[in-house]
């Protein structure tokens, strides 16, 4: 039975709460079952930042209902694309088979478009047909939201995941054509007394982490907001100053971008950045095409700062080395990006949201940041 988190909602000055599930990652279920040796770097190092992105670090769900009477799904809230999607019923591959399906017959307020979809990511595709129904998060009530239906899921790991599919918060213009994301549609209902959301990723607990709608709790987050502007309205994508380690610029020099990626666990950058890292870091590959760290060296690893907007935003070696069966993993990994950013680009994943409180502003184009409590 999936957890009836459904009507679990808080509701003060405007302020919605979301509960969100930490998970394991589809990296952590593959690795455990002995199988990421199978899609080693195909997986990894796939297209990034197309409307559908690899969700293999993904670690963070919510469950959410869609149609009349509700059918529950557990969703990944992406703030790196702006679609929604689930498995059909009608959908024959193996990964819609051990994961909740959405039967049309069951929902008063359907209505299917009858266009087809097709969203591409790393390791393969998602493909299927729009649709139009009521959808429910945090309480709030989502009417004639468009979404997609799938018929087939590329990539037999799918199987594997932890979650049902996947809830954009990005831009509207990383959506499907034509339609509304989640967000934009809470907003122009009304549903919402803030045009912005903000997350608290917590690293103590599979429970304790949320999403907030239309406003924010401060008793999350320590000191003040520091606002930094979006650079680019489609991904939540800033300027960065540097990236330092011990007191040295490693990357980043004279500047760079970092998106924000509730999708991923990790910190991704470019290769010979990231090489670098790895470098100092002392980590060495492995069989199935992981980067492994010497668990005893933890204790003796550099934080690495990122400097956005004139202020240093460190993070220590226990917060980026992910702790296995006696083995530790590296949270840095090379990343193929949207070449259309045209320019060094980082994505800054959970090993960072995890230390830092972040708004995103869609009223003032803006992101804001502060230590997490």
């Amino acid at each position: 039975m999936w957890p009836a988190f459904l009507g679990l909602v808080a509701v003060a000055q405007g302020l919605v709460t979301v509960p969100l599930m930490r998970v394991k990652s589809l990296r952590q279920s593959l690795r455990e079952k002995d199988l990421l040796e199978q899609y080693p770097l195909q997986l990894a190092r796939g297209t990034a930042y197309a409307p559908i992105r690899n969700f293999l670090d993904a670690a963070y769900v919510a469950v959410i209902g869609v149609g009349t009477p509700p059918q529950e799904f557990q969703v990944v809230l992406d703030t790196g694309s702006a679609s929604l999607w689930v498995p059909s019923i009608r959908c024959a591959s193996p990964a819609c088979a051990t994961h909740r399906a959405f039967d049309p017959q069951l929902s008063s307020t359907l209505r299917v478009s009858g266009r087809p979809i097709s969203l591409v990511y790393g390791s393969g595709r998602m493909s299927g047909f729009l649709a139009y129904d009521t959808v429910q998060i945090g309480g709030l009530v989502d009417v004639a939201q468009a979404f997609g239906l799938s018929l087939q899921e590329a990539g037999s790991f799918m199987e594997h995941a932890a979650f049902d599919g996947i809830l954009g918060l990005s831009y509207p213009s990383l959506g499907l054509p034509g339609t509304m994301p989640v967000f934009d549609s809470l907003w122009a209902q009304g549903r919402l007394s803030r045009k912005l959301f903000a997350f608290y990723l917590s690293s103590k607990a599979e429970a304790g982490s949320m999403l907030m709608l239309g406003g924010v709790d401060p008793a999350y987050y320590s000191g003040d907001l520091h606002w930094v502007p979006v650079s680019k309205p489609r991904y939540w994508q800033l300027a960065m100053d540097s990236i330092s380690m011990g007191g040295k610029d490693i990357a980043c020099h004279g500047g760079c971008q970092a998106i924000l990626d509730t999708g991923t666990s990790l910190v991704n950058g470019p290769r010979q950045a990231i090489a670098a890292i790895q470098k100092i870091l002392g980590a060495k590959g492995s069989r199935n095409g992981e980067l492994v760290v010497n668990c005893s060296t933890i204790s003796a690893l550099p934080e690495v700062i990122f400097t956005i907007g004139g202020l240093s935003y460190p993070v220590p070696a226990s917060a980026y080395i992910q702790k296995g069966n006696n083995v530790c993993y590296s949270g840095f990994e090379e990343e193929a990006v949207d070449q259309a950013l045209g320019t060094e680009v980082w994505v800054l994943g959970d090993v960072f949201l995890r230390l830092y409180f972040s708004v995103f502003d869609r009223e003032n184009d803006r992101i804001g940041l502060a230590p997490a409590t």
